[in-house]
């Protein structure tokens, strides 16, 4: 909350001086110097009070407008709700959010060109994450540098199912992809949709094999809070990947995740295990836009998180480093001027 401060004078108590008073002059450039500086000692003080908010994952594809004429589709993955750049915008000036990272769609699978847009009209609004593309002729290891080095993306997703289907992450084309991401000092986004505990074999190997790549485990790994045996087995294997310090986690789509309706309450105590274990400078927000709109509503994404963060007494520092800080440290640089 800003502080409202109050003017050390005010300026009807100089009703006295006129003319017909006592003369008195002000020193212009003096006082000019101390009214920049008291302005930008309030606007450092107001800064500090209100951190950025950064949502770590979403989504943005092409108006049916914008697919007919530039953008089209994926054949066979049309998509069912909107999620124009102008729609997002509205919704995160609404929940009062700052930036985003954009993680490419499957909508648009391998064609990059409507997120590069977005990134390019917004470069201190935005940062993109691209989709690996395992082809088995190993080309999509210099699309990856290409749209790192050529296009700005800070980020590649892995997608497990879209590797051949007798093939593991850990391929020859998975381990060079991997390993170039680290040489181009781009995360790695692992999308576990039918569950971590089919793919943290191969997380563990290449995290092994390739410490220098940093790791990031969307939506909680697709891990909900455990009911049973199985699921406490694979949530501690969440919990046990934090002993490679360069793995992070996003506490994100919680509709996904939680059993539970908004406000997604269940998720606060796995909350508080991954907060404990890996940090909170390690564990940031996402809101999976625009998926979450029919579930709670983009404004209830974010305020889910801090209604779980009170469940739990979570610190308002370990809050603002999973609300943007962990993300801004991540991809440092960006969202500066956002």
């Amino acid at each position: 909350m800003a502080v409202k401060l109050k003017p050390l004078i005010s300026v009807s108590n100089f009703s006295f001086f006129s003319s017909k008073n006592i003369p008195i002059s002000f020193p212009n450039f003096k006082f000019q110097s101390s009214v920049t500086a008291m302005a930008t000692s309030y606007e450092t003080y107001n800064f500090k009070l209100k951190p950025k908010v950064i949502d770590s994952h979403l989504h943005v594809w092409a108006s049916p407008e914008e697919a007919a004429e530039k953008y089209p589709y994926y054949p066979g993955q049309e998509p069912t709700l909107p999620g124009n750049v102008d729609f997002l915008l509205k919704n995160m000036g609404e929940a009062g959010v700052d930036g985003a990272l954009i993680v490419q769609p499957i909508n648009h699978k391998f064609d990059h060109s409507l997120v590069t847009s977005v990134l390019k009209k917004y470069p201190s609004k935005f940062v993109g994450c691209c989709l690996a593309n395992p082809a088995e002729d190993g080309s999509g290891i210099k699309q990856l540098e290409d749209l790192v080095l050529k296009d700005g993306y800070r980020a590649v997703r892995f997608n497990p199912y879209l590797w051949p289907s007798d093939q593991l992450m850990t391929s020859e084309v998975g381990r060079a992809l991997f390993s170039k991401a680290g040489e181009l000092g781009v995360p790695v986004g692992f999308m576990c949709m039918k569950g971590l505990n089919l793919h943290i074999a191969e997380i563990k190997e290449l995290c092994t094999d390739f410490p220098s790549t940093t790791v990031i485990l969307d939506h909680f790994a697709f891990c909900k809070p455990p009911i049973n045996g199985e699921e406490k087995e694979v949530f501690f294997a969440l919990l046990k990947l934090s002993k490679f310090p360069q793995v992070y986690v996003k506490f994100s789509a919680l509709f996904r995740i939680s059993r539970k309706s908004f406000p997604y309450d269940d998720t606060s105590q796995i909350l508080s295990q991954v907060v404990s274990t890996y940090g909170a400078n390690r564990v940031m927000w996402g809101s999976d836009f625009p998926f979450v709109v029919p579930e709670c509503g983009y404004i209830g994404a974010k305020e889910a998180v801090s209604l779980n963060a009170n469940q739990i007494n979570l610190s308002s520092s370990d809050l603002e480093w999973i609300m943007g800080k962990t993300v801004m440290q991540l991809f440092q640089g960006s969202w500066i001027a956002s």
